[in-house]
C-alpha cells in the first residue's frame, strides 16, 4: 500500500516534501473545493475552466498548488526505484535529458541523477509556493505582474517528474496499481496547461503520442 511506503523510512522520505495545504475558509480553499467537486464529475474539460467571475491568477495558483501535490505523492510512492544506480540522469526516455539549474543557486546548468534533479525541482518549487510575495495567501493581496511567467515555469518542471516517471518507472507503478491514478492526474494536468496555454508544445514533446492518446478521447 502507499502508506506503508512512506512509512517504511526508506529514502523516499528525503525527496517526499510535505503536502502544501490551502488555508481552511480562505476563497483559495473555496476554489480547491470547486475544482475537486467538479472533478468529480468526471469532465476533465470542464473542471479545468476558470469559474464564472474567478480571477485567472488565483484559479492558476490553487491549480498549480494541487499538481504539486499530486505528483509529489506520485513521486514519492516510486522513490525507491528511482535511485542513483538506477536513474544517473534525469531523462525522459532516450532523447530527452534534463540538467537542473534554478537561475539563482544554480545558474549554469548541471548533469544530475533523476533522484537529485526531482529533490531540486520540488524544493524550488516549494520554494516559490510558499513564498507570499508570488502566491499570496491572504485575501486582497495582488498576485504580482510576475505572476503568469513563474507559473509556467513551475508547470513546465513539473511535467518533467511525470515524463521520468512514464518513461523509466512504468512498471513499478504498474506493480503498484497505480496506472490509473497516474493516468487521471496526468490528463488533468495536461489538460489545465491546454486550456490557459501555460506549457510550450516543444516541452511536452517527450509525452506527445500518450498526450494524444490520453486527450483524443474527450474532444
Amino acid at each position: 500500500s502507499i502508506s506503508s511506503f512512506f512509512c517504511s523510512g526508506s529514502r523516499s522520505s528525503k525527496t517526499f516534501k510535505p503536502k502544501k495545504n490551502i488555508p481552511e475558509g480562505s476563497h483559495q480553499y473555496e476554489l480547491l473545493k470547486h475544482a475537486e467537486a467538479t472533478l468529480g464529475s468526471g469532465n476533465l474539460r470542464m473542471a479545468v475552466m476558470l469559474p464564472e467571475g474567478e480571477d485567472l491568477n488565483e484559479w492558476v495558483a490553487v491549480n498549480t498548488v494541487d499538481f504539486f501535490n499530486q505528483i509529489n505523492m506520485l513521486y514519492g510512492t516510486i522513490t525507491d526505484f528511482c535511485t542513483e544506480e538506477s536513474c544517473p540522469v534525469m531523462s525522459a526516455g532516450p532523447k530527452y535529458e534534463y540538467h537542473w539549474a534554478d537561475g539563482t543557486n544554480i545558474k549554469k546548468p548541471i548533469k544530475c541523477s533523476a533522484p537529485k534533479y526531482i529533490d531540486y525541482l520540488m524544493t524550488w518549487v516549494q520554494d516559490q509556493l510558499d513564498d507570499e510575495t508570488l502566491f499570496p495567501s491572504k485575501i486582497g493581496v495582488p498576485f504580482p505582474k510576475n505572476f503568469m511567467s513563474v507559473a509556467k515555469t513551475i508547470l513546465k518542471r513539473l511535467f518533467r517528474v511525470y515524463a521520468h516517471i512514464y518513461h523509466q518507472h512504468f512498471d513499478p507503478v504498474i506493480q503498484l496499481q497505480e496506472e490509473a491514478h497516474l493516468n487521471t492526474s496526468f490528463k488533468h494536468f495536461i489538460f489545465f496547461v491546454q486550456e490557459f496555454n501555460l506549457i510550450d508544445r516543444r516541452e511536452l514533446a517527450p509525452l506527445q503520442e500518450l498526450i494524444e492518446k490520453l486527450t483524443s478521447k474527450d474532444r
